[in-house]
Protein backbone atom coordinates (compact mmCIF):
# COMPACT_ATOMS: atom_id res chain seq x y z
CA UNK A 1 0.00 0.00 0.00
CA UNK A 2 1.06 3.30 -0.99
CA UNK A 3 2.15 5.65 1.71
CA UNK A 4 0.21 8.52 2.44
CA UNK A 5 1.54 12.05 1.44
CA UNK A 6 0.07 15.51 3.14
CA UNK A 7 -1.71 17.87 0.72
CA UNK A 8 1.06 20.15 1.51
CA UNK A 9 3.81 17.90 0.68
CA UNK A 10 2.38 17.19 -2.90
CA UNK A 11 1.20 21.28 -3.44
CA UNK A 12 5.23 22.22 -2.67
CA UNK A 13 6.27 19.85 -5.28
CA UNK A 14 3.97 20.65 -7.61
CA UNK A 15 4.47 24.31 -6.93
CA UNK A 16 8.38 24.07 -7.45
CA UNK A 17 8.40 21.89 -10.65
CA UNK A 18 8.90 23.70 -13.63
CA UNK A 19 10.43 20.90 -16.02
CA UNK A 20 9.21 17.21 -16.57
CA UNK A 21 10.82 13.89 -17.60
CA UNK A 22 7.99 12.13 -18.65
CA UNK A 23 8.74 8.98 -19.14
CA UNK A 24 6.76 6.11 -20.67
CA UNK A 25 5.34 8.88 -23.47
CA UNK A 26 2.83 7.75 -25.94
CA UNK A 27 1.76 9.35 -28.88
CA UNK A 28 -1.26 7.77 -28.98
CA UNK A 29 -4.11 10.30 -27.53
CA UNK A 30 -5.95 7.19 -25.78
CA UNK A 31 -3.44 7.00 -23.65
CA UNK A 32 -3.54 7.86 -20.02
CA UNK A 33 0.63 8.91 -20.44
CA UNK A 34 -0.49 10.89 -23.35
CA UNK A 35 -3.49 12.97 -21.98
CA UNK A 36 -1.70 13.48 -18.49
CA UNK A 37 1.57 14.84 -20.62
CA UNK A 38 -0.62 17.22 -22.52
CA UNK A 39 -2.44 18.28 -19.39
CA UNK A 40 0.91 19.33 -17.61
CA UNK A 41 2.39 21.48 -20.50
CA UNK A 42 -1.69 22.87 -20.81
CA UNK A 43 -0.67 23.89 -16.98
CA UNK A 44 3.03 25.46 -17.64
CA UNK A 45 5.21 22.78 -17.43
CA UNK A 46 7.75 21.78 -19.84
CA UNK A 47 7.30 18.39 -20.35
CA UNK A 48 10.21 16.30 -22.01
CA UNK A 49 8.51 13.17 -23.41
CA UNK A 50 10.77 10.07 -22.88
CA UNK A 51 10.44 6.72 -25.28
CA UNK A 52 13.18 5.19 -27.23
CA UNK A 53 10.02 3.98 -30.18
CA UNK A 54 9.34 7.53 -30.39
CA UNK A 55 12.39 9.38 -30.14
CA UNK A 56 13.46 11.84 -32.31
CA UNK A 57 10.24 13.06 -32.94
CA UNK A 58 8.19 16.17 -31.87
CA UNK A 59 5.74 15.82 -29.29
CA UNK A 60 4.94 18.93 -26.88
CA UNK A 61 7.03 21.15 -28.38
CA UNK A 62 10.04 18.85 -27.71
CA UNK A 63 11.98 16.12 -29.25
CA UNK A 64 10.92 13.00 -27.88
CA UNK A 65 14.23 10.90 -26.43
CA UNK A 66 14.95 7.38 -25.71
CA UNK A 67 16.38 7.79 -22.07
CA UNK A 68 16.76 10.06 -19.68
CA UNK A 69 20.34 10.18 -19.44
CA UNK A 70 19.33 11.42 -23.21
CA UNK A 71 17.87 14.70 -21.70
CA UNK A 72 20.90 17.88 -22.93
CA UNK A 73 22.56 18.26 -19.84
CA UNK A 74 21.46 22.49 -19.70
CA UNK A 75 17.57 20.72 -19.40
CA UNK A 76 17.21 20.92 -15.49
CA UNK A 77 15.05 18.21 -14.81
CA UNK A 78 12.74 18.79 -11.21
CA UNK A 79 10.59 15.98 -11.66
CA UNK A 80 10.29 12.23 -13.23
CA UNK A 81 6.85 11.00 -13.58
CA UNK A 82 6.64 7.52 -14.60
CA UNK A 83 4.13 5.57 -16.84
CA UNK A 84 6.24 2.25 -16.54
CA UNK A 85 4.79 -1.06 -14.46
CA UNK A 86 6.24 -1.57 -10.89
CA UNK A 87 8.62 -3.74 -11.72
CA UNK A 88 10.23 -1.78 -14.46
CA UNK A 89 10.58 1.42 -11.63
CA UNK A 90 14.09 0.38 -10.32
CA UNK A 91 16.08 0.82 -13.44
CA UNK A 92 14.23 4.08 -14.28
CA UNK A 93 14.68 5.59 -11.05
CA UNK A 94 18.94 4.69 -11.43
CA UNK A 95 19.21 6.22 -14.33
CA UNK A 96 17.25 9.55 -13.05
CA UNK A 97 19.84 9.33 -10.13
CA UNK A 98 22.77 8.78 -12.22
CA UNK A 99 21.85 11.25 -15.54
CA UNK A 100 19.49 13.83 -13.60
CA UNK A 101 21.64 16.06 -11.22
CA UNK A 102 18.69 18.90 -10.56
CA UNK A 103 16.03 16.29 -9.86
CA UNK A 104 14.06 17.16 -6.87
CA UNK A 105 10.85 13.99 -7.35
CA UNK A 106 10.46 10.61 -8.61
CA UNK A 107 6.92 10.76 -9.09
CA UNK A 108 5.53 7.24 -9.78
CA UNK A 109 1.88 7.11 -11.52
CA UNK A 110 -1.52 5.34 -10.36
CA UNK A 111 -1.15 1.57 -9.76
CA UNK A 112 2.91 1.85 -9.76
CA UNK A 113 4.90 1.55 -6.46
CA UNK A 114 8.33 0.20 -5.84
CA UNK A 115 9.27 0.76 -2.17
CA UNK A 116 12.99 -0.17 -3.17
CA UNK A 117 13.57 2.37 -5.94
CA UNK A 118 11.68 4.93 -3.83
CA UNK A 119 14.24 4.57 -1.02
CA UNK A 120 17.15 4.80 -3.22
CA UNK A 121 15.46 8.07 -4.26
CA UNK A 122 14.82 9.51 -0.57
CA UNK A 123 18.26 8.07 0.51
CA UNK A 124 19.71 10.23 -2.51
CA UNK A 125 17.44 13.47 -0.79
CA UNK A 126 15.15 13.17 -3.92
CA UNK A 127 11.15 13.32 -2.72
CA UNK A 128 8.65 10.33 -3.95
CA UNK A 129 5.38 10.17 -4.79
CA UNK A 130 3.87 6.79 -5.67
CA UNK A 131 0.18 5.78 -7.06
CA UNK A 132 -0.76 9.31 -7.67
CA UNK A 133 -1.29 11.53 -10.58
CA UNK A 134 -0.51 14.87 -10.87
CA UNK A 135 -3.46 15.15 -13.43
CA UNK A 136 -5.85 14.93 -10.66
CA UNK A 137 -3.93 16.26 -7.83
CA UNK A 138 -3.55 19.74 -9.84
CA UNK A 139 -7.03 20.10 -10.11
CA UNK A 140 -7.52 18.57 -6.73
CA UNK A 141 -5.21 21.06 -4.49
CA UNK A 142 -6.22 24.38 -6.71
CA UNK A 143 -9.77 23.65 -4.47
Amino acid sequence: MAPEYNDSYISDILTRTKVIALVGYSAKPERPSHRVAHFLASKGYRVIPVNPGLAGQEALGETVVASLSEIPADVKVDMVDIFRRSEDVGPVVDEALAALPDLKTIWMQLGIENAEAAAKAEAKGVDVVMNRCPAIEIPRLAA
